[in-house]
Order: C-alpha cells, then structure tokens, then sequence
C-alpha cells in the first residue's frame, strides 16, 4: 500500500503534426534558430506563426535544454573555483553559470535573519485606559 498518493502520468498532451514535431526537433538542432528549423521543417510560411503555435512546446523544451545543461554549470562554478591558474573570462562563465542554476532551481538562497533582542532594555506594556469617574466636587474648574 502506497503512502503517498499516486501521480497521473496521463497528462493530455496535445497531438502534433509531422511538421511540427520536425520543427522542435531541428528547433534543438539548429540550437534555436527558429527561422533555420522552420525551413528544415518545411514551412513556407513565416516561422513566427510556428513560434506562436508551439510555444508552449517551445517553453517545455527551453526548460528541458536548462535541466540538461544544469551539471554542466555547476562543474563549471567548482572548475573556477578550485583552478589555480587564471581562467580566460571567469566572470563571464561565472555568471552565466549562476544565472543558468538560478533559472532551473539550484541557485543561491537568500535568507533574512530577523533579530528581536533590544539591547536598551525591554519592551513595556501598558493597560487599556479606563474611564474616570469622577463626582461633583472632586475636581476644581480651572477654565477661566
């Protein structure tokens, strides 16, 4: 017996045409040249028309050439880090490195540490304030 719930594999998943799936697949081979895999697909008509059909698909598969390239960045950041000779552009692969991480997830983490402690003393609570009631002749009227 599972613990956990199962998940559905069974996401719908739209058809594509023969073209189409032809479009993504030199999309990844022209490394995003959406112009170049429109016409290797063997669309006459503009490639933004295609862009915009698939984008979606485009989206999923931009997602997908991050994940893939993730171990690559990060054995990039350990290789600057650890190298002890200088490294042409190490800023630049650096921070493509970082940006690429940040983008699928394994970036850095900022945390805000909140501090509550006042050195000067504590903090002094007071009551609510309650009605006076005051009756004739307890008091003096200064007014003039």
């Amino acid at each position: 017996m599972a613990i956990l719930p199962s998940i559905d594999n069974n996401t719908r998943k739209r058809e594509l045409t023969d073209k189409q799936e032809a479009f993504l697949q030199h999309l990844v081979e022209t490394q995003g040249d959406a112009r170049e895999a429109a016409k290797l697909a063997g669309y006459s008509s503009h490639y933004h028309h295609v862009v915009k059909t698939l984008k979606s698909e485009i989206l999923e598969l931009t997602q997908e050439v991050l994940a893939n390239s993730a171990p690559k960045a990060a054995f990039k950041l350990v290789e600057i880090m650890e190298s002890k000779r200088p490294i042409i552009q190490a800023n630049n692969k650096l921070a493509a490195a970082q940006t690429l991480l940040d983008r699928v997830g394994v970036g850095k983490v900022d945390r805000v540490d909140v501090n509550h402690k006042v050195n000067s003393g504590g903090i002094f609570l007071m009551p609510d304030k309650q009605p006076l009631d005051l009756e004739e002749g307890d008091y003096e009227d200064i007014s003039n």
